[in-house]
């Protein structure tokens, strides 16, 4: 075992690779500040540590995740300040009410099918019920009132100050996506056009196959950029590049797909010999000219491309005869690369 990257390993258990807003802490700090204001004022609570937590707890990564912890919070308050006030009126205020309330509290979310956090929320709220010296039906209300109060003004925080928008990280992603795939092709024509040994076949494909890796991570951005236009207020203005965003992703997954199998034939099947042949260097034209035009695809607004540039895919390659030692692999390519020019040209549905 290597415990040279232990400390990474452990620190990556609770930490993010990308630093979020400054705005969602400032938020939830003032979300919970306000939130014991206005219980202290409207309940005539000194200590209104339900409703702090309620706001504190709702201030999530979308506003859609704010209202569903919101929820959360208080039916897990409601049930929880039961199961403590019912366990105090069966068992009494015995030291080992804590158990008591564990155990119902656990089982009592089990019973209801309700997520293992919904669970926690109960036997937690429970537990302060009992620790926090309330049992009495008026403290107990106060307590869901207060709990109410903070996960609205968490909800309404998140909402209306700025509300969280992950849109643009997945534009850069899928840009990288289409650079990288574009690379993976340029690497096929080049392994093409000059003898290559086995270490370098080797290193093409595990660059291709790392697309993979991309592609998932740029299907987990898309599901945080849908979820976090969800009930957002500012949601109007950025859908339209959202649907712009998936449209393209769709195109691209395909082309992902097939740029990996050409690499895993190309490693399986190369030999050095294939750049004599005539067809060749033909193919790894197309090939480049497909990876010119991948990377049109995703760059319709950057800065790089010229006003005059076209596509370069124009017509299919076509080889006329097919070659008794190399068929299999040029024939394979071929057809792949038939694919990707179609997905790229859109003739080809996909």
């Amino acid at each position: 075992m290597d415990w040279r990257g232990a400390p990474k390993r452990l620190t990556g258990r609770f930490t993010v690779s990308q630093r979020q807003s400054i705005l969602q802490p400032l938020k939830a700090a003032a979300a919970a500040i306000t939130t014991w204001l206005v219980c202290t004022a409207l309940l005539d609570s000194h200590l209104p540590i339900f409703g702090a937590i309620a706001a504190l707890l709702v201030m999530q990564e979308n506003v859609d995740q704010s209202l569903t912890r919101g929820i959360e919070r208080v039916v897990g308050v409601v049930v929880g300040i039961s199961v403590a006030l019912g366990a105090a009126a069966i068992f009494g205020p015995h030291p080992w009410l804590f158990i008591a309330a564990i155990i119902v509290a656990m089982l009592l979310g089990w019973l209801l099918r309700m997520s293992q956090s919904s669970a926690n929320q109960i036997a937690i709220s429970a537990l302060l019920m009992i620790a926090l010296g309330g049992l009495s039906m008026d403290y107990g209300v106060e307590r869901l009132l207060e709990t109410a109060i903070g996960a609205t003004i968490g909800v309404l925080f998140n909402a209306l100050i700025v509300a969280p928008v992950r849109t643009p990280p997945l534009r850069l992603a899928i840009t990288d996506l289409t650079h990288q795939a574009a690379d993976a092709l340029i690497r096929l024509a080049e392994a093409l056009e000059q003898p290559r040994d086995e270490a370098w076949l080797q290193d093409m494909y595990n660059q291709a196959r790392s697309l993979n890796a991309d592609r998932a991570r740029v299907h987990t951005l898309l599901r945080q950029a849908r979820e976090s236009l969800r009930l957002n207020p500012r949601s109007g203005r950025y859908r339209s590049a959202l649907r712009e965003d998936d449209e393209l992703f769709q195109q691209l997954q395909p082309i992902v797909t097939q740029i990996i199998g050409m690499s895993r034939t190309t490693f399986d099947l190369y030999d050095a010999d294939i750049v004599n042949d005539p067809s060749v260097p033909g193919m790894a034209d197309e090939i480049r000219r497909a990876a010119h035009d991948l990377l049109l695809l995703a760059a319709s607004d950057a800065e790089w491309v010229q006003e005059d540039e076209v596509p370069a895919l124009t017509a299919p390659y076509i080889i006329p005869r097919a070659n008794p030692d190399h068929w299999i692999l040029i024939g394979s390519l071929m057809a792949d690369l038939g694919r990707v020019r179609g997905r790229i040209t859109g003739g080809l549905d996909l």
